[in-house]
């Protein structure tokens, strides 16, 4: 993700002892400049204007600025809860669905699933409270906060579910992820050098939408990327990524019903940084969305893996 542009507004710059030479009341920011909307002018995306300088200060007035979105989450979360009410159901209760254990429906899949959900929210309400608020402090939390809790309501709704139940373990991966946008939102150089990712790997059917087939496509990595590395910046080491991820297969109840055991595959690897290849230079509309989402998905068949099982390949 590139740097914040600068602020549009006219920047008025402070007299010596820090105070507006326009307007001595207003409040001192020595070493920097106010702009008129009190907007800071600021260098990357994790720079942000004190609490004392935002215009949207707290918690309320920065999600105000995502109303709509919410809404329609919140709308999209209803419904989805609102169709288990249409079946089967029981009294609410909890269930412990246990972590990464071979003994799991899913061997953690699904755990890292919500993860990436809740992360992936988080950064879409994120950035554009982060706009719309004039990179106003705590924009980061806030959009964790409202994340973490669109996906706990959804949550709830697993209570009900004679099969599932209200599980501690989807709740602590939400906000997992959830946590790990804030330190990518707020660490300097963090959101240029490393990205949580989703590759989805095709199988006979191409792309599953639910149950065990849908996990068992899916891949998780953490992603150093050479891009985001100065020294890099003009070396083809900048279209490669370091991966460091985790899948899982054989876990399918025909596996299963076959005796196959379940396997665990943690993996590292080197992959190809498709966004920087092919949008790293682009101005367009397009090419900056396009960068931007290939942020957070690793496409299939473009990365080098060893992983603890022995396999090596994409």
């Amino acid at each position: 993700m590139s740097d914040l542009a600068p602020a549009e507004a006219h920047a008025l710059p402070l007299s010596d002892d820090g105070d507006d030479p326009e307007n001595s009341d207003e409040t001192e920011c020595p070493g920097a400049c106010i702009a008129e909307g009190s907007s800071i002018e600021r260098e990357g995306w994790a720079d942000h204007v004190s609490k004392d300088h935002a215009t949207h200060a707290g918690f309320w007035k920065q999600a105000g600025t995502v109303k709509t979105e919410s809404l329609v989450f919140l709308g999209y979360f209803s419904m989805l809860s609102g169709k288990k009410l249409f079946k089967e159901t029981t009294k609410f209760h909890f269930k412990d669905e246990g972590w990464f254990g071979k003994d799991t429906a899913n061997i953690g899949v699904d755990k890292l699933t919500h993860a990436f959900d809740t992360y992936l929210l988080a950064e879409f309400l994120h950035s554009r409270i982060h706009r719309r608020s004039n990179a106003s402090e705590g924009d980061a939390l806030t959009a964790a906060m409202l994340a973490s809790g669109l996906m706990i309501f959804n949550e709830f709704s697993d209570g009900i579910e004679p099969d599932s139940g209200w599980s501690v373990q989807d709740v602590a991966m939400n906000l997992a992820g959830a946590g790990f946008s804030v330190l990518r939102n707020t660490v300097p150089g963090l959101k240029e050098k490393v990205s949580f990712k989703i590759e989805i790997v095709p199988n006979g059917h191409i792309y599953s939408y639910e149950g065990k087939p849908h996990y068992e496509q899916q891949r998780f990595m953490f992603s150093i990327k050479g891009a985001g590395f100065k020294r890099f910046s003009r070396s083809p080491l900048r279209f490669l990524d370091l991966q460091v991820g985790y899948y899982a297969s054989d876990f399918l109840n025909k596996d299963r019903e076959a005796g196959i055991k379940p396997k665990r595959h943690v993996f590292v690897g080197i992959g190809l940084n498709v966004g920087e290849l092919l949008f790293g230079n682009s101005e367009s509309s397009f090419g900056t969305a396009a960068y931007s989402a290939l942020d957070y998905v690793q496409l299939p068949y473009t990365s080098i893996r060893y992983d603890t099982t022995g396999r090596f390949g994409t």
